[in-house]
């Protein structure tokens, strides 16, 4: 029983702290220069009070977003200005709850899945991205209920969440594949023993009744929401919300290996050529990883999104939490010794101080460190492919039910 209360005294301790920094980054931003609050929680908000006049939120400029985003912000304008976050605290707080019951349900030991439940409600990094206002933790919130509601075998409310998770951040139709494997998965783990080299090919792709289903119900959720939004808001929806990830081209310092390059290219005939060209490490990975891994699902959809962020042509802190949420699902499968699972973590940590340092220089202090971002990237990109490769090394499934 007093395992029982561990993880909710985690949460009601993660819930409290959260709210705590809250209110701190509402007294930093009326005194202090550098504000807590995440410009996009401004971009939310105008977009918010624009639907809120009966306006489009793309009227709003650097609004990137789905209208949901903006509709579910209405409170910003009429009841208070700091409703978002706590929104975004509530799915983050949900998020650390559902890694603890994705790793209970897979046989665990409660305290160790408390334990990793604190990973992430207990982390300064992941409370910080929610209380300044940034919406990741409704997307960590999707992926992970997703994740859940596939290992409980309820396929039609995880194709619901699936679906709403790619309209809200398109980077999760990387999951699809492995998704679609996955659905067929037991013939194909049984014609993987006998040898059916011929037969396993055709398994992999040929639909079955439960591929059908799956795959239905995402796309109507999909073209319903789409459809919706585009004849409220048009081609100006489409555009902002999908088009603009996919050709993007952003000159701003980020952590990417290619920030350099598309920065100095920006002006160049080819550059949409290039910035579409970029891609193509990290399909060749994606690919690989979904027809590798698809049996284990946390395992392939974090390798997936860790190599997708850290391959990727705009790599940003909030980007992290994409593949966060994931790792302490992964966490109890690795047989790494603490001291090495902490030396890789301070690593990570490291590689990012490093490229904090010339970006303070070039964001505050008008320094020309654009070489030195670009090294400190291109050592925090070499990083992460060291941190992934131990994590395939040392990873071995214990769980004591069967994953997915």
């Amino acid at each position: 029983m007093m395992m029982a209360d561990s993880v909710w005294s985690s949460l009601a301790l993660s819930v409290i702290g959260r709210i705590a920094l809250m209110w701190y980054g509402e007294w930093q931003d009326r005194t202090m220069a550098v504000k807590f609050t995440d410009v996009d929680y401004y971009v939310f908000t105008d977009a918010a009070r624009l639907v809120h006049q009966n306006m489009s939120p793309y009227y709003r400029p650097t609004y990137r977003y789905t209208p949901l985003l903006a509709w579910m912000l209405q409170p910003n304008v009429f009841f208070m200005q700091m409703f978002g976050k706590l929104l975004f605290i509530l799915f983050d707080v949900m998020t650390g709850y559902l890694i603890y019951s994705l790793l209970r349900s897979q046989g665990f030991k409660e305290r160790l899945c408390t334990v990793c439940a604190c990973f992430w409600l207990l982390n300064p990094l992941t409370a910080t991205v929610s209380c300044r206002g940034n919406a990741e933790s409704i997307m960590t919130f999707l992926v992970l209920l997703t994740l859940r509601l596939l290992q409980g075998r309820r396929y039609v409310l995880a194709a619901i969440s699936y679906a709403l998770s790619v309209h809200f951040k398109i980077y999760t139709i990387t999951y699809a594949m492995p998704v679609y494997f996955m659905l067929n998965e037991e013939k194909l783990l049984n014609l993987d023993r006998k040898g059916h080299r011929l037969e396993q090919c055709i398994a992999y792709m040929w639909p079955n009744r439960r591929r059908l289903m799956f795959g239905a119900v995402v796309t109507i959720v999909l073209l319903a929401l789409t459809g919706l939004y585009y004849h409220w808001y048009g081609w100006t929806f489409l555009d902002n919300t999908y088009l603009y990830h996919i050709g993007r081209k952003d000159i701003r310092h980020n952590f990417s290996p290619y920030f350099y390059l598309i920065y100095l290219t920006t002006e160049s005939p080819h550059s949409s050529v290039l910035a579409l060209m970029v891609f193509i490490p990290q399909l060749i990975l994606l690919v690989t990883f979904s027809i590798k891994f698809y049996s284990d699902l946390p395992l392939c959809w974090f390798l997936i999104t860790f190599v997708f962020v850290t391959y990727n042509k705009v790599c940003t802190s909030q980007y992290f939490l994409w593949y966060l949420c994931l790792l302490p699902v992964v966490l109890p499968n690795l047989c790494m010794s603490v001291k090495r699972e902490v030396a890789l973590i301070a690593l990570w940590f490291i590689g990012q101080g490093l490229w904090l340092l010339p970006a303070y220089g070039l964001e505050f202090e008008g320094f020309n460190t654009f070489i030195y971002i670009w090294s400190a990237g291109l050592v925090f990109f070499f990083i992460n492919v060291y941190i992934v490769t131990n994590i395939l090394d040392n990873y071995t499934a214990k769980s004591h039910t069967k994953t997915l």
